[in-house]
Formats: structure tokens, C-alpha cells, sequence
């Protein structure tokens, strides 16, 4: 039997649960560890670590509604999908696609610059010149395939882990410890200290950004059912275990004065090595920062594509490349929100919109999820969570967004 030609070209179902938690991991672990412990360890001290926790706490509770959700509806745009079930307002749904698609390009945007600091390191050259190629290249890879683009992230994954891995290696077996002993690591319950955790956790939380960007591929994951919600948790199990683990070593070595200033801290663990380690490490970060890039490039695009393939966007958004099978024109409209991000704003305006943007999101979310299982909705076989946890979301993703307030 063969295809009409004339039937609308649609997306190709091609990821499998070790290619779904590779890309998960590939957004999550990226920039926002490489680059934000010395912003976390200046707000929250030797606490910086339970900052990460903290942060981790919030996103899992949110995960497990968006494992539930994903499933009840796998398609692009999943968070604008979930708001429209719950709720039945066109406008309060387009307004959550919208705030996704933002939060990627803002966080993209914000990568970017970190992926020309560390490259203007290297080579030299101006660093918005260089924040336009990345933003370029990861632009055109997006457009290549979806499979062919999260292989490559996939592949880009696997070293930034790598990195991290070598940052607590280096950090516990060959640096001279300068920094705080893993008992000063453990908060009382005092109040101040609390306050500065609960602040940094904001912070914290641009690093596990990404865990929903799963939710917006679903259109192309094979058996959703089985393999979004897997992915998911090991996704998060992973990054809070790497979190935590980079986080508290680089405390260890590193004097708290020099880490709270810096704009590439794990950098710092290696003052006392050789050269070439130092810039082999320069490199992985460098690998870090521009995988963040091409996959919410990824996401953002997947986003006008679902709202625009459900009537709420402009149908052009929606029009998939017969060759690719991938959103050409949204792609294109995403790289270029991007580029103008990048030369307006600075990384830590963006880092922090794209976390308030987020957590909101969240909240829209939980309470979707709440009110389709008060209404006792159902869409056939799919993961399900106790109430509870959707209500806990709410409570917990409103106290992280309230904390960036103290």
C-alpha cells in the first residue's frame, strides 16, 4: 500500500528508552551544573549541595505527573496538551505552549553564551561571533532528523557525564582540599541557612531544567506508554546523583570566596593540574554547554509544531520537511528568537526567567493532572500516580518560585 501524497508528512517514531534518558540527560546535565555551583555556593555556602537536593525534591514530584500525563497524551507540546484536558481553555493553553517554547529559548540562549565564554577561551575569537555559530550549527543538526540529532546528543551525553565523573575523581584523589570538610556540609535548622538554601534552590533548579523536554518528543518515542515514564525517573535519578556528588566535591577543593566568583567553577578543581588537563577539561565543558543548545533547540520547535498542528498557532509552524520529517519552519523561527535572545540579555537574567517560567509551568501542570482525576477522565492504558503527588507538585513548585523572592 502505498502513502497519498498529498497526506500531510508527520513525525517518525524513533526513540527508544536508552535514547529518550540520553536525551533527557543531554538537556538536564549541561550547562547549568558546568556553570552554576559558584552562583549556588554564593547564596546557600557549604549548603550548596542541598540546594541541588532541594531542587531535585520539586522536579521529581512534577516528574512523576508529567510521566502520567505524557502517557495519557504522548504528542508535541505535551505541557499545552495536558492544560487543554484539564482545563478546556484555548487561551490558557496556548499561553502554557507559548511559556515552554520560551523557556527553551531563553534557556538555549543562555547556554549558548556559556558555550562562546568557554570557546572565546580556546580560540579568541569575539564571543558574540561565536554565540552565533553555535546557535547556527545547532540550528541546522536540529533540522537534520530526529534520531540523527539525539544520536548526536546522545554521543555529546555520554561526555559531559564523563566530565562530571572526572571533576569527583580529580576533586577526591588528586586535588589538596581547600574548601569546607563533608560534616560543615550538613545545614542545622536554623532559619538564615535555610533561607540562603531554599534562595540558591532557585538557582539549582535551571540544572535539572530539561527532565520535561522528554514530554514534547513524545510524538516520536516508540511505545510511550512503557518508555516515557522510565525514562524519566532514570533521567532524574542519574542528575540528582551527579548533582549532588559534583557539587559537594568541589566545595571540598575549592575556597568558597574563589568558587562564588566564578563563571566556570569546575574549572577550579583542576587549578593545581597539568595544562593539558585543564584544557582537555576546557573542551567537555565546552561539548557540555552546546548540547544544551541543540536540544532545546529541539524542543522549542516540537512545541510550535504541536500547537500550531492543533490550530493554535499559525499553520505554517506546522509544515514537517518530507525529506527530515522534522519541523523545518518552526526550527528556523526557534534559531532565530535564539540569536536575538543572545545579544540582549545576559546568562544570569536568562538563567533565572527560564526557571520562574518553568516552575510555573509546573504548577499549570499539577493542577491539569488534579482536575482530570477529580473528573475521573481517562484515556485507555497509561502510567498513573497517587493524587497526592500532583498536590504536592503544586505546593512544592509554588514554594521554589516564592524562595526566589526572599
Amino acid at each position: 500500500m502505498t502513502a497519498n501524497p498529498q497526506e500531510k508528512p508527520k513525525l517518525r517514531r524513533a526513540l527508544t528508552t536508552p535514547l529518550l534518558t540520553l536525551y533527557g540527560l543531554g538537556v538536564t546535565v549541561g550547562a547549568g551544573i558546568y556553570v552554576l555551583v559558584g552562583a549556588t555556593a554564593q547564596q546557600a555556602g557549604a549548603y550548596a549541595s542541598f540546594s541541588f537536593l532541594v531542587a531535585a525534591v520539586v522536579v521529581s514530584l512534577t516528574a512523576l505527573s508529567y510521566a502520567e500525563l505524557s502517557t495519557r497524551y504522548p504528542v508535541s507540546a505535551g505541557e499545552a496538551a495536558y492544560v487543554e484536558a484539564g482545563f478546556d481553555a484555548n487561551w490558557l493553553t496556548v499561553l502554557v505552549g507559548v511559556a515552554v517554547a520560551a523557556s527553551g529559548m531563553i534557556s538555549a540562549s543562555a547556554v549558548a553564551m556559556g558555550a562562546a565564554s568557554y570557546l572565546h577561551g580556546l580560540v579568541g575569537f569575539p564571543e558574540p561571533v561565536l554565540t552565533i555559530g553555535v546557535v547556527v550549527i545547532m540550528g541546522l543538526i536540529a533540522m537534520w532528523g530526529i534520531a540523527e540529532s539525539v544520536v548526536i546528543a546522545a554521543v555529546i551525553t555520554v561526555i559531559e557525564i564523563f566530565g562530571l565523573l572526572f571533576v569527583v575523581a580529580w576533586g577526591q584523589l588528586m586535588s589538596d582540599p581547600h574548601g569546607f570538610a563533608a560534616v560543615e556540609m550538613i545545614p542545622s535548622f536554623d532559619p538564615d541557612i535555610w533561607r540562603g538554601i531554599l534562595a540558591a534552590s532557585l538557582l539549582a533548579f535551571f540544572a535539572f531544567v530539561g527532565f520535561e523536554d522528554m514530554a514534547n518528543v513524545a510524538e516520536e518515542v516508540k511505545d510511550p506508554v512503557k518508555t516515557i515514564p522510565k525514562a524519566i525517573i532514570w533521567t532524574l535519578l542519574l542528575a540528582t546523583g551527579l548533582y549532588i556528588a559534583t557539587s559537594a566535591t568541589v566545595l571540598m577543593v575549592v575556597p568558597l570566596d574563589t568558587l562564588s566568583q566564578s563563571a566556570a567553577p569546575l574549572s577550579l578543581v583542576f587549578t593545581e593540574a597539568q595544562p593539558s588537563v585543564k584544557q582537555g577539561f576546557g573542551v567537555i565543558a565546552i561539548v557540555a554547554t552546546v548540547n544544551g543548545v541543540l536540544i532545546q533547540t529541539i524542543m522549542a520547535s516540537r512545541v510550535l509544531y504541536g500547537l500550531a498542528d492543533r490550530g493554535h498557532l499559525p499553520e505554517i509552524l506546522a509544515r514537517v520537511g518530507p525529506k527530515t520529517q522534522t519541523p523545518v519552519v518552526a526550527t528556523l523561527v526557534v534559531v532565530g528568537i535564539i540569536l536575538v535572545l543572545t545579544q540582549a540579555l545576559p546568562i544570569a537574567v536568562l538563567a533565572e526567567r527560564t526557571s520562574q517560567i518553568v516552575l510555573l509551568v509546573f504548577v499549570l501542570v499539577n493542577l491539569s493532572l488534579i482536575r482530570l482525576k477529580y473528573k475521573g477522565v481517562s484515556s485507555g492504558a497509561h502510567f498513573q500516580v497517587p493524587l497526592a503527588v500532583p498536590i504536592l507538585g503544586v505546593a512544592t513548585s509554588a514554594m521554589l518560585f516564592a524562595a526566589g523572592f526572599l
